[in-house]
């Protein structure tokens, strides 16, 4: 069976940021078990009808990126209860048809999906059901089921280093393990 495509999308505008950090986790788990890809789309405009049509060429690239991939993986704070507004934006591109060409031309309809996050005591709990949600509407296929929260210790806090216990090891392996089988 040939490699699979894991895109990762990362929620975070900071450089080295907690969930920067997890994306780098998530990466060295995947390694040598699947090809493995950053989206960068800090270039996307917000998200105007005004502007789909002649589609732009950073609104192509980041469409084109996720329609090569198999699955792709969104590493997220959690702001407020919810996802990033950078990354509704993502998403809200994603979900837009062609124009002219019919509902079937978003990329987001069909796209499989998971779900983790680093953040406070809630563990991104909010953030990931958000996500889930909008996920879901926009079409995705999402992987509910053992997506991972990682509650960041008062070590990480102090450092700024993500510091993961065994039981976030386990869990963020056994999201991997069940993410390879769900985008087979």
């Amino acid at each position: 069976m040939a490699e699979k495509n894991v895109l990762i999308v990362v929620g975070t505008l900071r450089k080295n940021g907690f969930n920067e950090q997890l994306a780098q986790r998530i990466e060295a788990l995947l390694e040598g078990r699947a090809n493995v890809s950053r989206l960068y789309y800090s270039a996307l405009p917000l998200m105007n009808q005004d502007l789909e049509d002649p589609e732009r060429p950073e609104v192509a690239a980041v469409r084109e990126a996720v329609r090569q991939a198999d699955g792709v993986w969104f590493v997220s704070p959690q702001y407020n209860a919810s996802f990033p507004g950078h990354v509704k934006n993502l998403v809200d591109w994603l979900s837009r048809p062609l124009p002219g060409k019919g509902r079937d031309t978003a990329v987001s309809g069909g796209m499989r999906a998971t779900v983790s996050g680093a953040g406070g005591r809630t563990a991104t709990a909010e953030m990931r059901a958000a996500l889930d949600a909008l996920l879901a509407f926009v079409g995705a296929q999402v992987m509910t089921e053992k997506e991972t929260g990682i509650a960041l210790s008062g070590e990480s806090w102090m450092s700024g280093t993500l510091t993961l216990s065994p039981e976030d090891e386990a869990a963020l392996s056994a999201q991997a393990e069940a993410f390879l089988e769900f985008i087979a």
